[in-house]
């Protein structure tokens, strides 16, 4: 295969990733160093809020005696887009960059906070993906409850709150 041939391929291949890879990244992956870490669990607390908002108005809208479907629509495709945030804060930011495994011979306590916050932050997606599946508050209160619980292990005592 020619040289031109194959740089063709690769450009259309690169073409073809950029045009479908996710818009809306939680972070740059660069990695440029630049890191907000209190200020994305806020973000994520403000998502599940949101979510918690949509699954108010749309059991309300549903209850109604003439419903307004258009509204409906929007509530749940609002609910979806911040469960979706949050997941992409979750994956992009912190597992992704944010939590490091701990190094060969990291003594227990470093490799119990690593298998901890990576299993808060799984938790974190399984109840916003079902949060979007559904419109149980449930998950909206144990998505808070876990939220809190990353916030305490991975800032800290200072920042428990």
């Amino acid at each position: 295969m020619s040289s031109i041939r194959r740089l063709s391929l690769l450009l259309s291949a690169t073409l073809v990733l950029a045009t479908l890879a996710p818009a809306a990244f939680a972070h740059c992956q660069i990695p440029c160093g630049i890191y907000g870490d209190p200020m994305r669990i806020d973000m994520m607390i403000e998502h599940v809020q949101t979510i918690e908002k949509s699954m108010k108005q749309i059991g309300e809208i549903g209850a109604a005696e003439s419903p307004d479907w258009n509204q409906l629509v929007r509530w749940v495709n609002n609910k979806e887009d911040h469960a979706d945030e949050l997941t992409e804060i979750v994956t992009y930011y912190f597992m992704a960059q944010r939590i490091k495994p701990p190094a060969h011979g990291a003594d227990e306590a470093t490799q119990a906070k690593y298998v901890r916050e990576l299993s808060l932050l799984h938790k974190i997606m399984v109840h916003a993906m079902k949060a979007k599946q559904t419109a149980d508050l449930a998950h909206v209160e144990a998505l808070r409850k876990l939220i809190h619980e990353f916030r305490h292990s991975y800032l800290g005592e200072e920042h428990g709150g």
